[in-house]
């Protein structure tokens, strides 16, 4: 094992946890070649892979998700083998043809085709992702999302609500069609520069922050594409679930879920302001400086992400210029006002925007807040030149990045029409046009593969799991939860099964993480009537959005905020603090999303 310091962590070794898994899996497969185990013995496998992803991702003993899934992986495969050849004989293969001809004919079925890899781990979904990842990133390198909010903010005369509102409504839009994982990312970032401006206090910049998980996932559940769980969910249950699918269902429970979202934001941030008068230079020109940042350093910085990775080099003067930061000072003001040499001044100022820009910004933060003069004119017009010069680049590439989704859309619709088109082409397609935008200039072209090769890695650990579950489906154990389902509506009527569904996907994603539980669930409600399908369809979508929330690890945007929030606001900020803070604004949603589900379950019931 390898010791991290950090908080007492001990990290498990993925080698030897691999090695492990590799051995049980010969073990497994020796036994099986004797006494096939039960299946129900590879529904605990599966069950207990996904109970060790909580677990070992929240106890002081951690393993990488990716070993975990993928060393598990390996002895369900092992155990499922004995079964299936099991089932073959017992069905008279054996007769027909040698059991390696019919290994031999399943392989070609499954692993010559997308749509036998579609079978069995989603492979047109995970490859849409991929592309959506790569096509988003190379979208934020353009700085849309901070070009839009100082916008509003300029044309709202600096009020913060109005403000606040309208970028999470365009991150509630833009996640039901772009991956939400990135964009909680772009979000957060944003959210944080506008309310350090407006000086709010730090427990409303967490609980924005927080909140910012609703958003891209509750929030984002109106259409199919961009939620991770509703792209696996819309592939088990096709062709019952389309966008007018979620275009009825799931856009109002949406709309109402911002509103509650926004009524909650807007109590803690009611009053505030920026006042634009007294912007700094580089604050009047956050996506301009973003973007030169990304330009000349491959690497883009808030204020207090900078000031936390050159820690050391800011010493004993570190706390007090974080402190100054926090309280919306610019960093160049704080490091004057802080006293910090210009020895360290110029070079920290080179390394976060420009090294032929440092000595022109020191003289401005110099004149400007130090000796109080005038003197500061002449640097503020060289700056001014220089990120007016980076807005005519920077708008190419939006332009080029607007246009991008002509394809992106253009692809979707072709999908829609037609399932034979595959639906990665949709994703790729955006990307490849967005990429011009930015290819041209090599810090931003690797930034945008670095980013985006970064967060697909993190949907990897899935593969192992959607073929896992896939193997257990192959042993017929979905048919029997869908009859349990099937009995239920019979015994006790279609709202009580409804409500259960709901609250059922609620609680385990807040335990796991939703895309395992969209998987796991949507595929028992296949074979059910139209009508069962599009409620308790509806049910789980909202459970698992809501869920996915409701804890740092429930969803992939949940351990998104809480890294940042670990990391850029509160290091000392726990679990516990998250699940509290949470708690009300779920339980006022879930209240409005039971509404819906029971008057969808009473529509249901009228209709059949």
């Amino acid at each position: 094992m390898d010791n991290n310091t950090t908080e007492d962590v001990i990290q498990i070794s993925s080698v030897k946890f691999l090695a492990g898994c590799a051995l049980a899996a010969v073990a497994v497969l020796v036994a099986g070649s004797f006494s096939p185990l039960p299946s129900s013995w590879l529904a605990g496998e599966v069950l207990l892979t996904v109970l060790a992803l909580f677990l070992f991702g929240s106890i002081k003993y951690r393993i990488d998700k990716n070993a975990l899934t993928f060393g598990a992986g390996l002895v369900i495969t092992a155990t499922f083998w004995p079964i299936w050849k099991a089932k073959w004989e017992a069905a008279g293969g054996a007769v027909q043809s040698t059991w390696a001809g019919h290994v031999l004919q399943t392989a070609q079925t499954y692993l010559l085709s997308l749509h036998g890899w579609d079978k069995l781990v989603h492979a047109d979904t995970m490859l849409f992702i991929l592309g959506l990842t790569f096509f988003v990133a190379a979208i934020a390198q353009t700085r849309l999302l901070e070009t839009v909010s100082f916008l509003v903010l300029d044309t709202t005369n600096g009020r913060l609500v109005p403000t606040v509102a309208a970028l999470t409504a365009l991150v509630s839009l833009a996640s039901g069609v772009l991956d939400g994982v990135s964009m909680i990312g772009l979000m957060i970032r944003t959210l944080v520069i506008l309310l350090f401006l407006a000086r709010s206090k730090n427990e409303h910049v967490i609980y924005a922050v927080m909140v910012s998980t609703i958003v891209t996932t509750v929030c984002g559940m109106w259409l199919v594409y961009g939620e991770p769980p509703n792209l696996i969910m819309k592939s088990n249950l096709h062709p019952h679930l389309d966008n007018a699918y979620f275009l009825r269902y799931c856009a109002p429970a949406a709309l109402g879920s911002y509103l509650i979202v926004f009524w909650n934001v807007r109590k803690r941030l009611a009053g505030k302001t920026v006042d634009l008068s007294r912007l700094d230079i580089l604050d009047r020109h956050t996506a301009d400086v973003r973007y030169l940042q990304a330009a000349k350093h491959g690497k883009v910085w808030t204020a207090l992400e900078f000031a936390e990775a050159h820690h050391a080099t800011l010493g004993s003067k570190y706390e007090e210029v974080s402190k100054r930061i926090r309280q919306g000072v610019p960093l160049g003001e704080a490091l004057v006002n802080e006293h910090v040499p210009a020895e360290k001044r110029v070079p920290l100022l080179a390394e976060y925007l420009d090294e032929s820009l440092a000595q022109d910004l020191d003289n401005y933060y110099v004149h400007t807040y130090g000796r109080n003069d005038h003197k500061a004119d002449a640097s503020a017009r060289l700056l001014g030149q220089t990120l007016d010069a980076t807005r005519r680049r920077r708008r190419t590439a939006q332009t080029i990045g607007l246009l991008s989704f002509v394809p992106f859309i253009g692809l979707l619709i072709a999908h829609a029409v037609n399932h034979d088109i595959p639906l990665f082409l949709a994703s790729f397609g955006g990307f490849f046009l967005a990429f011009l935008g930015v290819v041209s200039t090599k810090n931003i072209r690797g930034l945008t593969l670095r980013e985006a090769a970064h967060e697909f890695k993190e949907y990897l650990f899935l593969l192992p799991l959607f073929l896992s579950i896939t193997l257990l489906q192959k042993t017929g154990f979905f048919d029997q939860v869908a009859s349990f389902i099937q009995s239920g509506v019979e015994e006790h009527g279609k709202i009580p099964l409804a409500m259960g569904q709901f609250f059922f996907a609620t609680f385990l994603s807040a335990l796991l993480d939703n895309n395992v539980v969209a998987d796991f669930l949507g595929r028992a409600l296949k074979n059910l009537d139209v009508l069962l399908i599009h409620l308790f369809a509806t049910a789980q979508i909202a459970g698992y959005a809501l869920g996915g929330c409701w804890t740092h690890i429930g969803s992939a945007q949940s351990v998104v905020a809480y890294s940042f929030i670990r990391k850029e606001i509160d290091s000392r900020f726990t679990p516990f603090q998250w699940i509290k803070a949470m708690t009300p604004v779920i339980i006022e949603i879930a209240i409005f999303l039971t509404l819906v589900i029971f008057v969808e379950a009473k529509l249901a019931h009228w209709l059949h």
